[in-house]
């Protein structure tokens, strides 16, 4: 089945590869209409065969995700509309982790608040050279609402995560990349294509291995070690029963590249 586009989230799919750009200039502000629209299109591509791997990228060259949409926040009025809008930007961001497909986020200039939280829930992240970071909620007199005290901890360590969002400062795509929260820094001008160049060499490898491999990443990360061994070794026994499986290691024994069929 084929992903159709929305008014502010736009697919493209490219030799098994979906290319997801929101588009809501001129910031890519995350409205309820845009993470709506947005959870629409990744139930569609967890659905659909055809799509291996997904980028996520922000239209425009300046801008990934600038943040929530501010008019939005100055509308809430009481607890339950603050908790509505939690909610829904937990229920979008979890729906592309748990996607069982990997998502790179391809960050092509400011990223901060939501757009950081949106980064932070893809699997990986690729970062142009001068794009900007941040959780800057705290200088709004709010905290991060997205999974922002969630997700930076685990991924660049409690004492980063604490400054980054106490101070509301923002910092380089070095400084992402010192720290791990990107995997690769490339020129601004090159980030959609090294995200693609990417997706490529991983949408060339068993969609059987990836999706277990991933799922066994995801779920296991927050289990005690013991636990997520045995997580491990209960994928590992399902994934050495499929006939990618034997058609890889025939392949490597072979000398030659191995013909996947996802199953």
């Amino acid at each position: 089945m084929a992903v159709a586009s929305t008014e502010r989230i736009k697919v493209a799919v490219e030799d098994r590869i979906a290319i997801i750009t929101i588009d809501h200039r001129p910031v890519n502000a995350l409205d309820r209409a845009t993470l709506e629209q947005l959870g629409q299109v990744m139930d569609g591509l967890a659905a659909d065969a055809a799509v291996k791997v997904v980028v996520l990228t922000g239209a425009g060259s300046l801008v990934f995700v600038a943040g929530a949409d501010l008019k939005e926040v100055s509308q809430m009025a009481s607890p339950n509309d603050a908790e509505a809008m939690a909610a829904l930007g937990h229920a979008v961001f979890l729906k592309i982790q748990r996607l069982g497909k990997p998502v790179i986020a391809a960050i092509n200039g400011v990223c901060l608040g939501g757009g950081l939280e949106l980064a932070m829930s893809c699997h990986l992240r690729v970062s142009g050279d001068r794009a900007r970071f941040g959780q800057p909620e705290v200088n709004l007199g709010i905290i991060p609402g997205w999974g922002g005290t969630q997700r930076l901890p685990r991924l660049i360590g409690k004492g980063k995560a604490t400054e980054w969002i106490l101070t509301g400062e923002m910092y380089t795509a070095q400084d992402a990349l010192r720290l791990g929260l990107v995997s690769q820094l490339v020129p601004q001008d090159q980030v959609l294509k090294a995200a693609k160049d990417l997706a490529r060499k991983i949408a060339a490898k068993s969609a059987v291995a990836i999706g277990q491999a991933l799922k066994a990443i995801e779920e296991g990360i927050d289990k005690p070690l013991v636990e997520g061994l045995a997580l491990e070794a209960k994928m590992f026994t399902a994934v050495a029963q499929s006939e990618d499986s034997r058609e890889g290691v025939k392949a490597y024994l072979e000398k030659r590249q191995p013909q996947f069929k996802d199953r």
